[in-house]
């Protein structure tokens, strides 16, 4: 099975970027399709964006739409999220995870979750 570690999460002006990594091992990497998704402090763990095994295919969340992509590097097995025009609402830990499955927003559907890295955006 594979195991996803996150990285790149901080603190961050409103209006300004950060890039989440998240590096994978253990099975084939390529095979899976990749998601990240957030929770914020009381609130349900929602989702941000997914990418198919190939990196093609991508979806988003409304709220995150034209200011995040999602990305994936299947040399060295690694998924990206790329954050622009961060506001204090895209505050969460995030997390990502990947399923044997076609990419899906359902979080149900991803059978491997990493720990979370923190982002935390102050205006």
């Amino acid at each position: 099975q594979v195991q996803l570690v996150e990285s790149g999460g901080g603190l961050v002006q409103a209006g300004g970027s950060l890039r989440l990594s998240c590096a994978a091992s253990g099975r084939t990497f390529s095979s899976y399709s990749v998601g990240w998704f957030r929770q914020a402090p009381g609130k349900e763990r929602e989702f941000v964006a997914a990418a198919g095994w190939d990196g093609r295919n991508t979806y988003y969340a409304d709220s995150v739409k034209d200011r995040f992509t999602i990305s994936r590097d299947n040399v060295n097995w690694k998924v990206y999220l790329q954050m622009n025009s961060l506001n204090p609402e895209d505050t969460a830990i995030y997390y990502c995870a990947a399923s044997s499955n076609w990419a899906t927003r359902d979080q149900s559907r991803y059978d491997v979750w990493g720990q979370g890295t923190q982002v935390t955006v102050f205006s």
